[in-house]
């Protein structure tokens, strides 16, 4: 890792990498989920703010940097603000089209519009409800860059049979990291359109050997379906060989998903700095990763959803484990001088404005 530039000396000092650490446990966070199941579902989803409250309380208190842990600071009644819009939202959306299919047409239209707001507003609430050592973070994209990258451009690349998609990917990358700010602290990115390219063709490359894979099983089962000459023993035969379709399909994409997961996730933290702050580190390989969705897929279907808590516990740890910051020697400065230049009038009016819309 490159080392960090220090404008107040003539000399260059490498950044140190701090401790990142994962202390939740399966068995503690089992007993919260049940509880945020049970009541969310005798509430008829009403507790469900309350649920998500506590999960991201559990899980960023439970995600310790340096020595310090996260918080996530927002309440209850916050996010179900949130939801109660969305819910407004998409009632009178489903009530117009069922009732005006012309004017559903003309709402569908608005709605695109309506969307870059509602998604930087979700991701402003999202990250100003999260601080670390007593510094919060916050999300300052407006709406024409969303509109523009997360709408306008993913439709021109379909005009474009996709040649365009890694490309705009790319963009949609950027926007979102370069807009994130800790504190007054922007991160700063520098990602290559290359990298996004050379993601794309190795995950199209391996999509086709995942797609012949499946033709393959799918024709074999078939031929030993066919070969069962008693109609008794058809349905079963039937029901196993489309298990063994649907498994080999999951295990297949599931490869497909994590090459192009890590690829990016690599990229993006290795080429993003945290100006005077820190700089980042991540070794996602894509088989491990590719396992680790597997094994936790397989176990939430054996278990019918009751492994969630163990495969949520899990994937936090591979993250966490997998994900490296280089501090700079005089962060302690750096951190004190954005909590004392932290105004708490700008927070009580954007916590006003920005609510949890629950589309990220």
């Amino acid at each position: 890792m490159e080392p960090l530039s220090n404008q107040n000396s003539a000399t260059q000092v490498a950044p140190q990498q701090v401790g990142f650490k994962f202390h939740g446990r399966t068995g503690e966070f089992f007993g919260i989920w049940i509880v945020n199941v049970l009541l969310s579902i005798l509430t008829l989803g009403i507790y469900s703010a309350w649920a998500k409250v506590r999960t991201n309380r559990y899980f960023y208190g439970n995600t310790e940097l340096d020595g310090h842990r996260f918080s996530y600071l927002a309440t209850p009644l916050q996010i179900l603000k949130g939801r109660i819009i969305a819910v407004v939202l998409f009632g009178a959306y489903y009530l117009v089209t069922s009732m005006f299919p012309v004017a559903g047409v003309i709402l569908s239209i608005a709605m695109i519009f309506l969307f870059p707001f509602l998604i930087c507003s979700s991701l402003r609430f999202n990250l100003r409800m999260s601080s670390y050592r007593n510094v919060r973070f916050n999300f300052t994209g407006r709406y024409g860059q969303a509109l523009l990258n997360l709408f306008i451009l993913p439709i021109v690349s379909v005009f474009t049979l996709y040649l365009l998609m890694p490309w705009t990917l790319k963009r949609i990358d950027n926007f979102l990291v370069s807009n994130t700010q800790y504190g007054n602290k922007t991160f700063e990115p520098s990602l290559s359109t290359g990298k996004y390219y050379g993601a794309a063709i190795a995950t199209v490359l391996l999509g086709i050997i995942a797609l012949v894979l499946v033709a393959l099983v799918t024709g074999m089962l078939g031929v030993n379906l066919l070969a069962t000459g008693e109609e008794a023993n058809v349905a079963p035969e039937f029901t196993f060989s489309m298990l063994g379709i649907m498994a080999v399909y999951l295990v297949a994409f599931s490869f497909v998903g994590a090459l192009y997961q890590s690829m990016i996730r690599n990229h993006i933290f290795e080429n993003t700095e945290l100006t005077k702050v820190a700089k980042f580190g991540s070794s996602f390989e894509f088989t491990s990763l590719a396992i680790l969705n597997v094994t936790n897929l397989a176990a939430l279907i054996c278990t019918f959803g009751l492994a969630y808590p163990w495969t949520r516990i899990r994937k936090a740890r591979y993250v966490v484990n997998n994900t490296q910051v280089f501090a700079s020697p005089d962060k302690e400065q750096v951190i004190d001088n954005i909590g004392e230049g932290e105004s708490a009038i700008g927070d009580e009016v954007a916590n006003a404005f920005d609510v949890d819309i629950a589309l990220t």
